[in-house]
């Protein structure tokens, strides 16, 4: 089961106890769905919970079923149809609309006066034609539907409700959608997805962890370069001070250094201010290499 699946499925589980909640929701399903017009009713949905989910909705909403449903047992697309005249006028009188007058689908929002009813109808949007990528990868949930007037009428009514989502098109599509993880997050709790939001903050949390790590990882390394590389300049340098002058005709303090880096090749400051004896300070230390690299009689 992919995350998107997940969340639908955890979507299908949030209860609509109110008549009015229940044909909100078929609202959002029908205009995000892929055929709604006086002729027929089409919903395509690969994920099996929805599928489980919309005779009931359907009935509670409308007080009848589908004409056509998805064979039992079916794999991959489930196919809803409803043809019977009867059913697509009554329809279309619940939502407001007049059959003979419509040339474009619109959101009326009278039928989405309580806010219950406004999460509803947000709910069957996204169950219909929403989609969200796995959080692992990336934070991009999105809405699409082929009806230019509904994506921009959902789009006000998403900021209504305190989201801030972007707009887009794709093709012939329209598309309503969100990239911000905190976004997301707040989204799929109003829903009525909670489990899945928390999913989202763990993988965040997770990620952020996985980055923290890499940046330590990456900043010791270059830490540990800087040590090597300056640690050979040394060594080259004190190779070059023993054949030109030998390491016991060098005053005491560069002298001293120049043993304790032999003897320390991989050692940083640190390292070789706690070995010396006695005892230097990193500053004392790093004054001394200085000298020792400067070195000339």
């Amino acid at each position: 089961m992919t995350f998107s699946q997940g969340v639908k499925s955890e979507l299908c589980k949030a209860a609509l106890p109110r008549a009015c909640c229940a044909a909100a929701a078929a609202y959002g399903v029908l205009l995000y769905a892929n055929t709604f017009s006086l002729r027929e009713i089409k919903i395509i949905t690969a994920s099996a919970p929805f599928a489980a989910f919309l005779p009931k909705l359907f009935s509670k909403a409308f007080g009848f079923s589908f004409d056509s449903t998805p064979p039992e047992g079916v794999t991959g697309k489930h196919i809803f149809v409803i043809a019977n005249p009867t059913k697509i006028r009554k329809i279309f009188d619940i939502f407001g609309y007049d059959p003979e007058n419509t040339l474009s689908h619109h959101i009326n929002l009278s039928i989405l006066e309580d806010e219950c009813c406004k999460i509803s109808f947000v709910r069957g949007a996204f169950l219909a034609g929403g989609s969200i990528t796995s959080p692992e990868k990336r934070y991009h949930l999105e809405i699409v539907t082929d009806h230019r007037h509904v994506s921009r009428e959902f789009y006000t009514l998403l900021l209504e409700m305190g989201f801030s989502p972007k707009e887009t098109t794709r093709s012939s599509y329209y598309i309503t959608y969100f990239k911000l993880s905190e976004a997301i997050e707040d989204f799929l709790t109003t829903l009525g997805a909670p489990a899945s939001a928390m999913d989202i903050m763990s993988a965040k949390v997770e990620k952020d962890m996985r980055n923290a790590i890499n940046r330590r990882v990456n900043c010791d390394s270059a830490n540990a370069d800087k040590i090597v590389s300056a640690a050979q300049t040394q060594l080259a340098q004190i190779r070059e001070l023993d054949r030109d002058y030998g390491l016991d005709t060098l005053p005491e303090d560069i002298r001293q250094i120049a043993f304790l880096r032999i003897a320390n090749p991989d050692a940083s400051l640190s390292d070789l201010a706690a070995l010396s004896f006695p005892p230097m300070s990193k500053s004392s230390v790093n004054n001394r290499l200085k000298k020792l690299i400067n070195y000339k009689r």
